[in-house]
């Protein structure tokens, strides 16, 4: 079955997908030699007004699914961050009904689960004090889930905090409270605008060494820091000035096989939306250090295609593959984002995930692309 592809330059070229896919059997047993956490997308009810600004719907049967499908292979889940929408369509009602319902569906399965905690359910401006409000309120949900908090990084806090002290203040309320080492999550301007100058400067140098300073005073209260900045070199100098004991995830889709592979002196772990589609291969990679770069860099380019500029569109793209791959039965999305990439977009993360042997199905892949395709204009 051929399918005819649409290239940015307006062509369309023939290809001939695989034959049969290659990706492994789960293996249920959890991954050891790293912590691994995918961060995962949430699947839209398809008949549900799920247009932008409406309160989002989802299937939910599909949506917890996929999660069995990332603890089958000994991946922990990263629930309720930007992969699944949160800022982007999932709303914090849908959110706090997400960290519930995968909470118990983490307990159920023995899985691993850490769920993001913010400051989205405010409605404009905020002080500081109600942004630490808000954020206590999240934690309180994630903690009766039986889940991990990540505090995420908050756009009310990067628009009303005057300095760094904001952040120390607000942080530090946060941590004391927590009742289990929680995940920190510096994400870049790159995966949304609203968050530049985030930790109080522009300047990353000072803005890191803000970072450090939290961690430092909260050492005890803090298992690891998510850097999602996509540059390798700043993740490691980072890594590197940790205490010990505090972990540096990951969340640099763009250098991951590097960055976990580690050096001489230290490997991150992850936490990256990357591992939604490459969950079989990730598992494998982890399991096999000594193969790692092996098996992972040959991803990268997909995930850097997935990642591209716009960044914080990559969710489009991951759904997409899901959907191509059988884990449900649509592409659509809540807030109508399936339309925020590209048909040539779309159709080369086809090709690149089918080369990967990413589909456990390649011809219902195929004749699900061409489905698209076609009703996109593209004559197949």
């Amino acid at each position: 079955m051929t399918v005819r592809i649409p290239t940015a330059d307006g062509g369309v070229v023939a290809y001939e997908p695989a034959k049969t896919g290659r990706v492994a059997a789960p293996s249920g047993a959890p991954l050891t030699e790293r912590v691994v956490f995918a961060a995962a997308h949430v699947v839209a009810d398809p008949l549900a007004d799920n247009t932008p600004g409406q309160p989002a719907a989802l299937d939910w049967d599909a949506t917890l699914a996929f999660r069995r499908h990332l603890w089958s292979y000994g991946l922990g889940v990263a629930e309720a961050m930007d992969t699944a929408q949160r800022g982007m369509g999932l709303d914090w009602p849908a959110a706090a009904e997400l960290i519930r319902r995968s909470g118990a569906a983490a307990a159920a399965a023995g899985g691993r689960i850490a769920v993001g905690v913010g400051t989205d359910q405010l409605d404009g401006p905020a002080t500081i004090e109600q942004i630490s409000a808000a954020y206590l309120e999240q934690l309180a949900v994630a903690e009766e889930a039986g889940a991990q908090p990540i505090v995420m990084a908050s756009r009310a806090l990067a628009a009303a905090a005057t300095g760094a002290e904001d952040y120390q203040k607000v942080y530090g309320e946060v941590l004391s409270q927590t009742g289990r080492p929680a995940i920190l999550h510096w994400l870049g301007p790159m995966f949304d605008p609203a968050l530049a100058g985030y930790w109080g400067s522009d300047d990353l140098d000072a803005a890191t060494d803000t970072l450090v300073e939290l961690i430092a005073a909260h050492a005890g209260s803090i298992d690891g820091v998510k850097v999602s900045l996509l540059d390798a070199g700043r993740e490691v100098a980072l890594r590197r000035r940790l205490p010990a004991g505090v972990r540096c995830y990951s969340g640099d889709d763009f250098h991951y096989p590097e960055l976990v592979a580690g050096d001489e002196h230290g490997h991150s772990d992850a936490l990256l939306g990357i591992f939604d589609p490459l969950a079989p291969i990730a598992s494998q990679a982890v399991r096999n250090l000594p193969e790692l770069r092996q098996l992972l860099d040959p991803t990268v380019e997909l995930s850097r295609h997935l990642f591209g500029a716009p960044t914080r569109f990559y969710k489009t793209g991951v759904v997409f593959l899901a959907w191509l791959a059988g884990f449900q039965q649509t592409p659509r999305m809540v807030g109508g984002y399936e339309t925020a990439r590209s048909v040539p977009h779309l159709a080369r993360a086809y090709v690149l995930a089918d080369q990967l042997g990413l589909f456990p199905e390649p011809e219902q892949a195929a004749a699900r692309v061409r489905s698209f395709l076609a009703l996109a204009g593209v004559d197949q």
